[in-house]
């Protein structure tokens, strides 16, 4: 990529953590606490290259074949897993990601436990738990009892670390309506907490539309893709 793409992303990373650091303080925050991603999925890895020599070091990807070849070819990024992962590619995942925000069963963090045993032996997996605390039908995740009763098990998981929780919200018309689910999101964090000083403080909520409204209200991960990278190249073909 051009010297002058590397500037469009050096600008546009200044603007989005601008915007953090504005919705911090409204919040009484330390900006400094919240880590953005920057979602790079469908754009290809000099794209991604680019952003991480611009200085968006930390890279959010949704399918772990995409994460796998662009980590494969970038140098320099730290990958966080933030779509679906399915059993059959938890081995892939676990070699090319740093961290994984979906862990949506008690299942399939037990078999990422088993895997990050084999793989990465000596230090626990950093991973976050995905709730649907909307409630929304559409998307994954355990619910917040769900989570509130497989807690124990999951932190009792010798080769991961429980690091938080991440949610998606559903689609709305205006960003303020998407202000419930990070309270909920945050408050829930909050009582298991309370039951359980094991689980992480990590908040990961809010994209681009909304990150704002999540940094008022707890986030410390923001998963940020069009307001970096511009909309997404049409899928291929």
């Amino acid at each position: 990529m051009t010297e002058s793409s590397i500037r469009s992303f050096v600008e546009r990373r200044e603007a989005v953590l601008a915007r953090i650091g504005e919705a911090a303080a409204r919040a009484g925050r330390d900006p400094a606490a919240v880590t953005l991603v920057a979602v790079s999925k469908t754009h290809p890895a000099d794209v991604a290259q680019a952003a991480i020599d611009a200085g968006l070091a930390v890279l959010g990807e949704n399918r772990v074949q995409e994460a796998v070849d662009k980590a494969a070819a970038t140098r320099g990024g730290t990958w966080h897993l933030i779509g679906p992962l399915q059993a059959n590619k938890v081995r892939k995942a676990v070699e090319a990601v740093d961290v994984i925000e979906s862990v949506d069963s008690l299942e399939l963090a037990t078999r990422l436990d088993r895997v990050a045993g084999e793989l990465r032996a000596g230090r626990r997996f950093p991973v976050l738990l995905q709730v649907n605390v909307a409630d929304d039908p559409a998307k994954a995740g355990f619910t917040p009892d769900a989570a509130a009763a497989a807690l124990g098990e999951l932190l009792d998981l010798p080769h991961l670390r429980v690091d938080g929780l991440m949610t998606i919200g559903r689609l709305v018309d205006e960003p303020e309506e998407s202000r419930p689910t990070f309270v909920a999101l945050r408050e829930l964090g909050e009582r298991l907490r309370a039951h359980d000083r094991r689980l992480g403080r990590e908040l990961s909520m809010g994209m681009t539309d909304d990150y704002q409204l999540a940094v008022e209200e707890g986030a410390t991960i923001v998963r940020v893709g069009r307001a970096l990278f511009g909309e997404r190249p049409p899928p291929r073909t």
